[in-house]
């Protein structure tokens, strides 16, 4: 008998379909309250980090460079006190196959699948994740469907998703793409159960556990090239992978002490399930949008429990204008000859701003770069808020910024700032989510000590939170 294929009848399959998609059972992590064993779930891979890295040399990804941006951080120290402006430094993730970080989650995913007997990968993505899944699938010789949220109800597409279509197109993948709204998880699994796939998620630990050599990586070349681990390690933060695999495997290579800052754009008003409004933001990544609500209830994803937590890692969360990265973007290109970005470059932003708050000796890493070209370019972007009715002009981005409505360019390297978020509301708001969606109104000794944790506070904060 055929199965239904409502929206309610396939919703209600998801833990059955996923449970298929990933050959885990994430029933066996639970513990019938607020916790469940995280760290369970990450060695649920079967993949040291040793290995993991093997697997992604084999398929072009890793072993990144580290590339001291000489001229940008001698502009930065132009607007420092004395003795102040740190070295920055960016890891050059554009040159893994596919261009961009998330070649390193995708190349743990696919041969996974690949060695559990999978035909082919699906993957959920409008951003940079669909094309080095993509690229994976075809060294792994599997097929590859991309769903991929990208045109408002009108039929029109960010000219940067659209590019990321065409790059996902280009390694063989075929592309399902959706309007804004809630059709994209239903799809996507509908799609998975039909098909028989593996699901390639961002946040299985499979992905993640990819990440984790990047920070391993960040660590060893930093001791090799300056003798000491980074002293602060900037992440673009969304939907939190950078931010949690990173510091795993900064963790694993010793570097304790290293300060783990996650930067998004600042979105504040902007609905990222608003049709009319989808198109009048001018960064479709590494914004508040994302950042915000999956950092403070990560499991709204689509696996039943992320692998991806960044609270538990991160010690800052800042946020910069959307000017301030299309300006850090040229500024990257006309300083140092590298184009990239522009996500990326949400985390040189706010390096930027808070190499000044350091010495000249400190060591600051941007977590990544990105490849760039066609729509993911600042210029087909700058165009396209134009025509969306975005004011763009130089100023304050700090005073004048309205998302939505303008895009304030800054008017002098002085004018890019990178302004605190309030993490302890984050975290407050992330313990309050956990118990609400358990049902939990007496919390166990076990769920006190998860929710500590999960935000990397400590028991007397979480019940103080709770009121208990």
């Amino acid at each position: 008998m055929a199965l239904k294929k409502d929206y309610d009848s396939v919703m209600g399959r998801s833990n059955e379909i996923m449970k298929e998609a990933l050959g885990l059972d994430y029933k066996e992590f639970e513990s019938g309250s607020v916790a469940f064993d995280y760290e369970a779930l990450m060695r649920s891979t079967g993949y040291t980090l040793e290995e993991v890295s093997r697997i992604q040399s084999r398929t072009a990804v890793g072993n990144t460079p580290l590339i001291e941006l000489r001229n940008i951080s001698a502009l930065a120290r132009k607007y420092a006190k004395p003795g102040y402006g740190a070295r920055i430094f960016a890891k050059d993730e554009a040159a893994n196959a596919s261009g961009s970080f998330k070649a390193r989650r995708a190349a743990c995913a696919v041969a996974h699948a690949k060695k559990l007997g999978y035909k082919g990968v699906i993957a959920a993505t409008s951003g940079n994740y669909g094309a080095a899944v993509a690229s994976q699938a075809a060294m792994q010789g599997l097929k590859c469907i991309i769903v991929q949220e990208c045109y408002d109800s009108h039929g029109v597409g960010q000219p940067e998703i659209v590019e990321k279509a065409r790059k996902c197109e280009a390694y063989g993948a075929e592309v399902v793409q959706l309007t804004v709204g809630p059709e994209l998880f239903y799809t996507f699994l509908s799609i998975l159960e039909d098909m028989g796939y593996f699901n390639a998620s961002l946040y299985s630990p499979f992905g993640i556990a990819g990440v984790e050599t990047l920070g391993y990586e960040i660590a060893t070349q930093c001791r090799e090239i300056v003798g000491k681990d980074p002293d602060m390690v900037v992440c673009t933060n969304a939907g939190g992978g950078m931010m949690t695999g990173t510091a795993r495997g900064l963790i694993k290579a010793g570097a304790l002490d290293t300060t783990l800052v996650a930067a998004s754009i600042d979105l504040t008003g902007l609905s990222m399930a608003s049709d009319l409004q989808f198109n009048k933001k001018s960064c479709t990544t590494g914004h508040t949008g994302f950042g915000v609500p999956y950092a403070t209830d990560p499991d709204h994803s689509d696996v039943p429990r992320s692998a991806a937590r960044p609270l538990r890692y991160m010690d800052r969360y800042v946020t910069v204008k959307q000017g301030d990265v299309m300006y850090a973007t040229e500024m990257l290109a006309n300083l140092e000859g590298l184009e990239r970005g522009p996500a990326g470059n949400t985390a040189l932003a706010a390096a930027f701003s808070l190499a000044q708050e350091l010495p000249e000796d400190a060591v600051i890493v941007i977590s990544e770069t990105e490849y760039t070209g066609a729509g993911k370019h600042i210029q087909p972007q700058l165009s396209f808020a134009r025509e969306n009715g975005i004011d763009i002009r130089f100023g304050d981005p700090d005073l004048e910024d309205k998302p939505g409505e303008n895009l304030i360019l800054p008017k002098d390297p002085s004018y890019i700032r990178a302004i605190d978020a309030d993490l302890n509301r984050f975290r407050k708001s992330l313990i309050k989510k956990s118990c609400e969606k358990y049902g939990v109104t007496e919390p166990t000794e076990e769920d006190l000590i998860f929710l500590a944790e999960e935000t990397k506070t400590n028991i007397e904060f979480v019940k103080e939170t709770l009121g208990i």
